[in-house]
């Protein structure tokens, strides 16, 4: 039994050890991005010795694939959280701003939009790519209840509206606004709502030609 309690203690020190190492690894993406990321920087902010990052992950490539597979987890289960009798439009309201939230506290790397390396990699990750393919189709089957609702415009492709609404999670303006407006967090996260969800045209504007 005491042999048991000592693995079992050396297994969740091992853990937290690795949640540690992910999450300073994703402040240093958030921060610098990939290329600019090394091992070192990994092991000196979480305060470990290189060969002990080592036993955990083998190399750059295989850490910020963990980190993105551990980010799209968290964000399937923040939308499996939310109970199927709130309006569909509302469980995309409430994802992005989940998202945005995330991005402004510093734990939300926009990895795949910052280079063809990077794009390429992740793509080969297949427990990545299978957790993007999952949430895509939980938020393609969201989508689709919005619009049967009449709550999202039936008229532009369903591309359009999911990679329009992926690609406001890394919006340079989240950081413009952060860093040269008088908003606080929160302020953004609505603001950013708001334009995306409900457009910059007033309601009373008449379309011109």
């Amino acid at each position: 039994m005491n042999l048991l309690k000592r693995i079992s203690f050396k297994d969740q020190a091992f853990q937290q050890r690795e949640g540690a190492i992910l999450d300073a690894a994703t402040r240093i993406l958030t921060r610098r991005g990939f290329d600019l990321m090394t091992m070192d920087d990994v092991a000196t902010e979480v305060g470990v010795s290189k060969p002990s990052l080592y036993k955990h992950f083998k190399s750059k490539e295989e850490l910020a694939g963990e980190c993105m597979i551990r980010l799209l987890d968290a964000a399937s289960e923040h939308l499996s959280s939310l109970p199927d009798t709130m309006p569909a439009i509302d469980r995309m309201r409430s994802l992005l701003a989940w998202a945005l939230h995330l991005r402004l506290q510093g734990g939300l790397p926009f990895l795949p939009a910052t280079s063809p390396h990077v794009r390429d990699m992740l793509v080969k990750n297949l427990g990545y790519t299978m957790r993007a393919l999952k949430l895509n189709s939980a938020l393609s089957k969201i989508l689709s209840e919005a619009q049967k609702a009449g709550q999202i415009r039936k008229d532009l492709p369903d591309a359009v509206i999911l990679f329009s609404f992926y690609s406001r999670t890394c919006d340079p303006a989240v950081e413009f606004l952060r860093l040269y407006s008088k908003l606080s967090n929160a302020e953004i996260v609505e603001n950013m709502l708001a334009a995306y969800f409900s457009g910059l045209t007033a309601t009373n504007a008449k379309p011109t030609l």
